[in-house]
């Protein structure tokens, strides 16, 4: 499997992992608590079949900052948090960041 496809897989369960953990409640909701815990492992295992085609600090970089966005996103959907100025400029430099990486690196697998 590619590297990018087992990352964004990564990223998909880290993100409905964390979701779920604010549904739990801290962990007093029965079903999304238990979709923490699923969804977590296999957002690691996805990440460490990454691992094998790329270096730690750029999947990392990538993995994160993904996650930050899409539950920036979640958060304003489904729970109607909003964002102020300075942490939508803040999410924008995370993108620049992985943009940067994406386009000019040479450590990241193109």
């Amino acid at each position: 499997m590619p590297a990018y496809l087992t990352l964004v897989i990564a990223v998909l369960a880290e993100t409905i992992g964390t979701t779920a953990l604010q549904a739990s409640q801290q962990f007093t909701r029965p079903l999304p608590s238990v979709l923490v815990v699923i969804s977590y492992g296999l957002a690691f295992y996805f990440l460490s079949l990454t691992l094998r085609a790329m270096p730690v600090g750029v999947v990392y970089a990538l993995w994160s900052g993904l996650g930050v966005v899409l539950i920036a996103v979640i958060g304003r959907v489904a729970f109607g948090q909003r964002l102020d100025l300075p942490a939508i400029l803040g999410l924008a430099m995370i993108v620049a960041g992985i943009a940067v990486i994406q386009l000019f690196s040479k450590t990241a697998t193109h």
